[in-house]
């Protein structure tokens, strides 16, 4: 074993041996208590408390008896803790909107550009006659614009949002975050033009060219700037599980993509294994921290409960840490990588069952008996969806790792809907129900279209449920195809079409259900609409007949 593999070897032993001194310190009550922590987001007095919609006091109380079937709402409580949270979302509303804002522009252009390459899939001639709507590049482009467009800026919008509650402070440094956001959006907006124009470093997730990527460096180092600047004006004794995530996620990603993009340094096998390094880490290391610090404040919050074990979620972060950021390796089996690099990838993708599970057990029992909430709470909708679809997404890919399943669905559409069962389904969707939560805060107007968010749920719903499981299907058909040696190759392409055509459909619903919720956010935005300073209950009478119905049934 030369000196290389040695190292690897012994730092993936350390790290199985810091982790279980990390959960043996926890027994032991040497990270404090962690009953007092669990409720380190509430104010005093406040378990119990529903917090979803944004609502006057009286549609708060009405909303208390609807969940709870109690009222015991004290006036002065709700009134002191309101001014408290304005004053924090006061300071950070301008720059979250902005981010927001472009968050969902960049998520329309991207999901155009996604169905287009969709139909090309299986209509490869449509729109053949324009150079820059070739599959090679429209391609790309929809990748780069979810990721670095619509899924990093509404991150970040969330992620500043988040920062002055979960410290109960202001936010500092709000302007460094601003200029941060505008080189951002510029570097996407380059970026997407040069892959347009047939520009691009050929390596997926990294498609910009790298002299436009240092507006992405310099904007994500501003951007992140607000976080540390805050963090020394805390009012808080504690810091809550969400603050480590998000504080995570913006020094994790920095360092990913300016070591994957710096110019010359990776070539041949050893550029590949990078890029899968920074491919897989930049879902795990980047948005899993986003979206897993939402769901740790947004789920206790809204009902009032605190989470159900604070010590499951130090566990699940660490866990993260110590075993995540070797996985991309098992994209490569097959490949001409060093076999012990695989193995190790194999290892520790299995090993991610661990913080998988902190999480799963965590939010789902933290919900469990409070399904009733999912009736009203268009926040609780979407991000107890996407946490069902985290779990969903983190055991397929622990189960893809292994070599005997990947045979199957290496190089097959199977991956694809395996990344957006991530991406989209569990990332996506707690984006949505944060933005839910969160707009009504920062612009101080209901959405005034309740119906609109259960239009926009259903659409995107059920559009990723035909995404999702047809192209399963379909890819795993593929790869037995190609994996059959008297089967013709074109046979193996030809046996996916009924399936990528089933995509099509699934993103055309996705996409509208992405305009629906555009037009929704543009309209509350401009104050367009009904005049509502009412909470956004979703659930309307037949909803309710409907749940009071299974209740009596006792399911």
């Amino acid at each position: 074993m030369d000196f290389t593999a040695s190292l690897l070897l012994a730092t993936f032993i350390l790290s199985l041996f810091a982790l279980f001194l990390y959960i043996w310190s926890m027994s032991k009550g040497m990270f404090g208590d962690s009953v007092n922590a669990a409720v380190a987001i509430f104010s005093k007095n406040e378990v119990g408390f529903v917090d979803d919609p944004a609502a006057t006091l009286a549609q708060l109380k009405e909303l208390q008896a609807t969940v709870t079937g109690t009222t015991p709402l004290s006036d002065d409580l709700i009134q002191e803790d309101l001014r408290a949270r304005a004053e924090a979302d006061k300071s950070s509303s301008l720059v979250v909107g902005i981010c927001l804002t472009l968050a969902v522009i960049w998520l329309l252009i991207a999901s155009v550009a996604g169905l287009v390459s969709s139909v090309k899939l299986h209509s490869p001639d449509w729109l053949a006659q324009y150079s820059w709507l070739t599959f090679g590049r429209i391609r790309p482009i929809h990748l780069n614009l979810v990721a670095y467009g619509w899924c990093s800026l509404a991150g970040i919008g969330v992620s500043l949002w988040l920062i002055p509650r979960l410290l109960k402070t202001h936010l500092v440094g709000s302007k460094y975050a601003i200029a941060g956001g505008a080189l951002w959006t510029v570097g996407v907006f380059l970026g997407a033009l040069s892959i347009a124009l047939g520009y691009s470093d050929g390596l997926e997730w990294l498609e910009f060219p790298w002299q436009i990527d240092i507006l992405l460096v310099v904007g994500g180092g501003l951007v992140g700037l607000p976080l540390w600047m805050t963090l020394l004006r805390r009012k808080v004794d504690h810091l809550y599980v969400s603050v480590w995530y998000i504080a995570a996620g913006l020094l994790w990603f920095p360092v990913l993509f300016l070591i994957a993009n710096v110019p010359y340094l990776h070539f041949g096998v050893e550029q590949a294994t990078m890029n899968w390094w920074f491919g897989h880490n930049v879902l795990g290391l980047w948005f899993t921290p986003i979206g897993l610090a939402s769901a740790y404040y947004l789920i206790p919050k809204i009902l009032g409960k605190p989470i159900y074990s604070y010590n499951l979620s130090l566990l699940g972060f660490w866990s993260l840490a110590f075993f995540y950021s070797q996985v991309g390796g098992h994209h490569l089996i097959g490949g001409p990588v060093p076999t012990w690099l695989i193995t190790m990838s194999i290892v520790q993708s299995v090993m991610m069952i661990i913080p998988v599970f902190a999480v799963t057990v965590n939010l789902h029992m933290t919900v469990l008996g409070n399904f009733k909430a999912l009736v009203y709470s268009p926040t609780l909708r979407f991000i107890v969806l996407g946490t069902i679809l985290y779990t969903a997404a983190s055991v397929q890919g622990s189960l893809e790792a292994l070599r005997s399943v990947n045979t199957v669905t290496h190089f097959t559409h199977f991956t694809v809907a395996h990344a957006h069962l991530g991406l989209y389904g569990f990332f996506s969707m707690v984006m949505f129900g944060a933005i839910y939560y969160i707009m009504p805060r920062v612009m101080n107007w209901e959405w005034p279209y309740p119906k609109l968010i259960s239009l926009h749920f259903w659409l995107v719903l059920i559009g990723f449920l035909i995404y999702f499981i047809w192209l399963s299907i379909g890819g795993w058909l593929q790869g037995l195809a190609m994996l059959n040696p008297d089967m013709p190759f074109m046979q193996s392409v030809a046996v996916t079409l009924p399936y990528l055509e089933a995509r099509s459909i699934g993103g055309a619903l996705m996409t509208l259900g992405h305009f629906v919720f555009a037009f929704h956010f543009f309209a509350m935005g401009w104050k367009f609409g009904p005049k509502r300073l009412g909470a956004s209950l979703i659930g309307g009478s037949m909803t309710n007949k409907i749940w009071s119905y299974f209740e009596g049934k006792n399911v």
